[in-house]
């Protein structure tokens, strides 16, 4: 689950009858709404071969703008200035796996969450590790992507004991931990399954911790849409475009694309 801790604010609101009109209208109509995204985050969105965008959330976003008529257009953006570059307009609104904390709801307008994951501590089959035993921990190496939930996770509950690497992507991550250069790490586990096996015959990768989705305060209530805090119509209406998804069926045909355990709240 995207995860970072960065600042929010401001304003925007939908319809689906009118273009792109004035910036400091209160409510603004649109026939398009652009949505950022941070590629690659396999397998919630990245792309194919042939450079089509793909994954959870894209094939998501675009069911909702085809229930709510409107044209989507996807804006990538890479995930540490992924608020700012919704701060200065660039889209307008989030839906990149960005968890709904506390924090963020001060500065953000959310849409209802629409998925949640597990985090796990993920090791080589070279290292014997006891996550639980945090003595045995102290000296080791653990690699983590920048400015996610599973960053302030380490960072907060492991940061006394264990040297945090930060990673702008989790390829790198993994490379590291191949080479040695690292001794763990801390995944949200889709994007873990997604980058490499895990628990195979086959697979150099072991998961060394239960599921972990708490405590809420790091891990908040599951991923939302971000919006500008005044668009609450538009926020309004990608909660009803979600909640007509799942009643639909439209929601589980889409994750069972992508996953083979269920990720809805």
């Amino acid at each position: 689950m995207r995860n970072a801790t960065l600042p929010f604010a401001a304003i925007l609101a939908v319809g689906f009858t009118t273009s792109l009109v004035t910036t400091n209208a209160v409510a603004r109509d649109y026939d398009e709404v652009r949505l950022g995204v941070d590629i690659p985050y396999e397998p919630f969105m990245y792309r194919e071969a042939d450079g089509t965008l793909t994954g959870f959330e894209i094939e998501l976003g675009d069911a909702v703008c085809a229930y709510l008529d409107i044209s989507c257009t996807w804006v990538e953006q890479d995930w540490d200035g992924i608020i700012p570059g919704l701060l200065a307009r660039n889209y307008d609104a989030i839906m990149s796996s960005m968890a709904i904390t506390d924090e963020r709801a001060q500065r953000v307008l959310f849409s209802e969450p629409y998925y949640t994951t597990p985090s796990a501590w993920i090791t080589t089959h070279e290292h014997d590790i006891d996550i639980e035993d945090r003595a045995s921990l102290e000296g080791l190496t653990v690699g983590v992507q920048r400015a996610t939930l599973q960053d302030n996770y380490v960072t907060e509950l492991y940061g006394d004991v264990l040297e945090i690497r930060r990673y702008t992507g989790v390829d790198d991550v993994v490379t590291d931990l191949l080479a040695g250069r690292l001794d763990l790490t801390f995944m949200d586990y889709p994007i873990a399954e997604a980058a490499i096996e895990i628990d195979t015959p086959e697979s150099q990768f072991q998961r060394i911790s239960d599921f972990i989705k708490e405590p809420e305060h790091i891990f908040g209530k599951g991923v939302g849409v971000a919006f500008r805090p005044r668009d609450e119509a538009l926020a309004e209406r990608f909660n009803e475009a979600l909640s007509a998804l799942k009643e639909d069926g439209t929601y589980d045909e889409i994750m069972n694309r992508y996953f083979n355990y269920d990720v809805r709240l």
